[in-house]
């Protein structure tokens, strides 16, 4: 797993964008196993509280979940939930300042699908 940490935000929260991200492109699917947290500090050279703290943030949210003895697993349904998220966001976030800029820049909405197709 790839990581390029920066400043803008706590490790933990980088992490479990990060994994999230891996679930949404598939690597990680429904019911597989994750790394370790001592496998993944190990691997990227953070706190071990760190790491369990990202993975909380995933089980808070309900994306994984913990299988006492076993380790950490990508909950059932992890994926389409976070697509349903991703499209969500990017309707109420991106696509309004999306739209904004087109219209300052003077496209009509045909136009820009057929950009797009």
């Amino acid at each position: 797993m790839q990581i390029t940490w920066h400043d803008k935000s706590p490790i933990y929260r980088q992490l479990s964008d990060r994994l999230r991200e891996l679930i949404l492109e598939g690597v990680y699917r429904n019911g597989d196993a994750l790394p370790s947290v001592r496998q993944i500090a190990s691997e990227h050279r953070i706190n071990p509280i760190t790491v369990s703290k990202a993975f909380q943030m995933l089980v808070d949210d309900e994306l994984v979940e913990k299988r006492r003895g076993l380790g950490m697993y990508v909950g059932e349904g992890a994926s389409e939930q976070l697509i349903e998220d991703e499209r969500r966001k990017f309707l109420e976030e991106e696509l309004p300042d999306f739209r904004e800029r087109a219209e300052r820049l003077g496209f009509e909405i045909n136009q820009l699908l057929r950009e797009v197709s």
